[in-house]
């Protein structure tokens, strides 16, 4: 996954949608947080505080935010002969 945008979504002119937030949203698991948070809200910052896809998209940023650091269960009990793996929480 790398940080460039659908054409449809960069095409010029094209209005942000609560669905083009969605779909950016559906692929989140914990190893590509981050890049989806940057994704999201690049999308969304030219859009009025009110927008409903700009609301959709900030909840969806402290989401992925909190899903990055702790969303990962790690340093759970460890197999025979190997050390469990640190958290990444920070709490």
């Amino acid at each position: 996954m790398s940080g460039a945008e659908s054409p449809k979504r960069s095409a010029s002119g094209h209005v942000v949608t609560v669905e083009d937030v969605r779909e950016l949203m559906g692929a989140s698991t914990p190893h590509f947080a981050l890049q989806l948070r940057d994704r999201i809200a690049k999308l969304i910052a030219p859009l009025d505080a009110d927008d409903p896809a700009r609301v959709l998209g900030e909840a969806e940023v402290r989401r992925l935010e909190r899903l990055a650091l702790s969303g990962e269960t790690r340093g759970g009990e460890a197999q025979d002969g190997e050390r469990a793996l640190a958290s990444l929480a920070t709490d």
